[in-house]
């Protein structure tokens, strides 16, 4: 008895000094990573394009659908504006747009000492890494809070603005087990199903104004600069739906990876090589909760926003499907299908992805939830023949050391790195 006594109260003791060190270094870290007072900038016009015709950009003979039955051709668009949310697969669509970016020599608008725009903040150009007005960038893609003006004076006015929702319930169970332990209003839910236990009565732990409390109520919305936490029937809701359906020409959704994939190659005038892919960031199936029909509802209940929204693009989505047609979608869904799966057998040592701790390269390390290791991650094959070996690396490299790679300078993200390794004792 006396055992198990004082097992509990070092267990009381270590949470609490846990809870204590990780909220001291949430607020030293927020002051660290805090931008500046943002001053007024000149308005300096930011040209049509900033796309550049070197050789490998040619105009391509097999044009887009739009184009086919004219025989016209399609030069492939580089200015791209993606609005990365979170747990929606978008590190992996990230991956694919810093290839295509090396590859043709674009400019990247990069964040300065971390991996975001200083997220939750709203976006401001100022935040932009070396940035000087009427400076030419053709890519955005790092995550940010979305704000309209500011990207549009950032971006040329032929950017195609591209964003990805996923099903807001599997959303919610993703971002409750990734940020849950950032969210200090989490740490008094009892027992081992927190997520249950707050779909149960969310309103009792919810606190709207909570640290990070953003992140489990409507983060979608949230992410495109709007009020997550307005009443379903309140009228901006429908203004916030109309304002991202007009802005975002192509609305990927996560379900439909590669019918999107499809899409975005067709809307851009890319070839099937810019669009291959490996899935990162996957979770590890043991750690995903399994949502009952009862609690999927309650998931979809408290973001009810987030589901109105999901629901109406969705219909979008499909709308884009029939113009491209069901059949040619199938064939070329199939086609990419088969270019991955020859691309994980070349790259892929067994061919699928591992747990982090059978990650040989640190250097292939993906990053990870606090207090666990769920996220999963690959080991390249060692025998990979010269022609692949740089593209299998690429397509194998996880976010924050492909950032590394492109010459952004992650310190603050480093430094949260190391201090939830020390969480992590």
């Amino acid at each position: 008895m006396a055992v198990r006594q004082g097992r509990q109260w070092r267990s009381v003791c270590k949470g609490l000094v846990l809870g204590t060190l990780l909220t001291s270094c949430m607020i030293l870290l927020y002051c660290l990573s805090t931008p500046q007072t943002h001053f007024s900038l000149p308005e300096v016009p930011v040209p049509y394009s900033c796309a550049h015709r070197p050789s490998q950009l040619r105009s391509k003979q097999t044009a887009n659908r739009s184009q086919q039955a004219s025989g016209q051709t399609c030069t492939p668009k580089v200015d791209i504006m993606f609005m990365k949310t979170h747990k929606t697969a978008s590190s992996t669509f990230l991956n694919i747009l810093f290839r295509f970016g090396e590859k043709h020599q674009l400019k990247f608008a990069f964040p300065d000492s971390r991996n975001d725009f200083f997220y939750p903040s709203v976006f401001q150009r100022s935040q932009v890494k070396d940035y000087r007005p009427g400076m030419c960038f053709n890519i955005i893609c790092n995550h940010l809070r979305f704000n309209a003006p500011e990207v549009a004076k950032l971006l040329p006015m032929d950017t195609s603005y591209i964003t990805i929702l996923r099903d807001p319930a599997e959303l919610f169970e993703s971002s409750f087990h990734y940020f849950g332990k950032l969210v200090p209003f989490t740490w008094k839910i009892p027992g081992d199903e927190k997520l249950t236990e707050f779909l149960r009565e969310p309103h009792h732990y919810f606190d709207p104004e909570g640290f990070n409390s953003f992140y489990l109520k409507n983060l979608l919305f949230f992410d495109f600069g709007l009020d997550n936490t307005l009443k379903l029937d309140d009228p901006r809701v429908e203004h916030g739906i109309r304002f991202i359906t007009d802005r975002f020409q192509l609305v990927m959704l996560v379900e439909h990876f590669e019918e999107s994939l499809i899409l975005l190659k067709d809307a851009l005038c890319w070839e099937m090589d810019d669009v291959l892919f490996f899935k990162l960031n996957a979770r590890k199936g043991s750690t995903v909760s399994k949502l009952t029909p009862e609690l999927r509802a309650k998931a979809l209940e408290w973001n009810a926003i987030d589901w109105k929204l999901y629901q109406h693009l969705n219909q979008t989505f499909w709308k884009k499907v029939d113009a491209y047609g069901r059949q040619q979608m199938a064939e070329d869904v199939a086609e990419l299908r088969r270019r991955n799966a020859e691309m994980a057998s070349i790259c892929i040592e067994g061919g699928r992805a591992v747990e982090a701790g059978s990650i040989q390269e640190i250097a292939m390390q993906p990053w990870q939830p606090i207090g666990e290791k769920s996220i999963m991650g690959y080991n390249l094959k060692k025998n990979v023949d010269k022609a692949h070996r740089k593209l299998c690396r690429k397509m194998l490299m996880p976010e924050l050391q492909y950032l590394t790679e492109l010459g952004v300078n992650l310190w603050i993200t480093k430094l949260w790195g190391h201090v939830r390794d020390i969480l992590n004792w």
